[in-house]
């Protein structure tokens, strides 16, 4: 598809945060004049991150001191879609949550029962505060056969040095202790693009993915039924996206050529 029509058929844009809006802490070219540019021609604006590690209102304030966070903009983290799932689909459940503590108060406000004794379901976000003690609790559920779902699949998360493990990485270790498999709600999977649809009340191909990374941002669009837009100014080369069989609607060096460099 082209710019135009990309443009055309889009009513609301579901924006990846590292490596596509910003990179290293700074907003990329001059990304707060380009997604002002695309509310003013009526378009809604979601940021949408698989990280867990934050809350939503963590997210919002970091947006808003790069510029980035416009009026009705939108934040949506797969911690919330987990929530989302949880009430779904586990209504009333206890839930063991190995997360941050402002994730787990981020869950009791959205009326999540946290129990970590005997729980009815467990949930592993990104806990940058993750203990030993943490990982033997949650690992002696598995093993008793306590349903498990994660709230992403990313195994490694960048940072200005490199890369840090994810959830992913975690899930392989539990994997290897518990023999056991999560249910995973965040990007590439359908449940945090159905939930985002209700919440925004649009349908899946008024929408449209934009990321960096062809395994999650990409495939999340092509399994729901959104347009997609790869750019590559974070993880993806135009050789490295030729490993997948994943296909992008348009690609750009960056959200900025959106408009063609008007």
């Amino acid at each position: 598809m082209t710019r135009e029509e990309i443009l055309r058929s889009v009513n609301m844009f579901l924006l990846d945060l590292d490596g596509t809006v910003y990179l290293d802490g700074k907003p990329i070219g001059g990304m707060p004049a380009t997604l002002q540019k695309l509310r003013t021609g009526g378009k809604r604006l979601v940021f949408v991150t698989n990280n867990s590690s934050k809350t939503e209102e963590e997210y919002r304030m970091r947006l808003t001191r790069l510029g980035l966070f416009g009026r009705g903009d939108l934040v949506y983290t797969s911690a919330m879609a987990t929530v989302s799932y949880l009430k779904e689909r586990y209504p009333a459940a206890k839930v063991c949550l190995i997360a941050t503590e402002a994730v787990r108060a981020e869950f009791r406000a959205a009326g999540i029962a946290l129990n970590d004794d005997t729980p009815d379901v467990c949930v592993l976000a990104y806990d940058t505060e993750l203990t030993f003690a943490k990982i033997k609790r949650l690992d002696a559920f598995l093993q008793r056969g306590v349903p498990f779902l994660a709230t992403h699949p990313d195994d490694v998360c960048p940072t200005s040095y490199g890369s840090m493990p994810d959830v992913g990485s975690f899930l392989a270790m539990f994997e290897r202790s518990s023999r056991r498999k999560a249910i995973v709600i965040g990007k590439p999977y359908p449940p945090m693009g159905e939930y985002l649809a209700r919440l925004a009340g649009v349908s899946a191909g008024e929408m449209c993915m934009v990321g960096d990374r062809m395994h999650t941002d990409v495939r999340f669009a092509n399994r729901c039924g959104m347009r997609s837009i790869l750019v590559l100014s974070g993880e993806t080369t135009r050789e490295s996206m030729k490993n997948f069989t994943d296909k992008p609607d348009l690609v750009l060096e960056d959200l900025n050529d959106i408009f063609g460099g008007d």
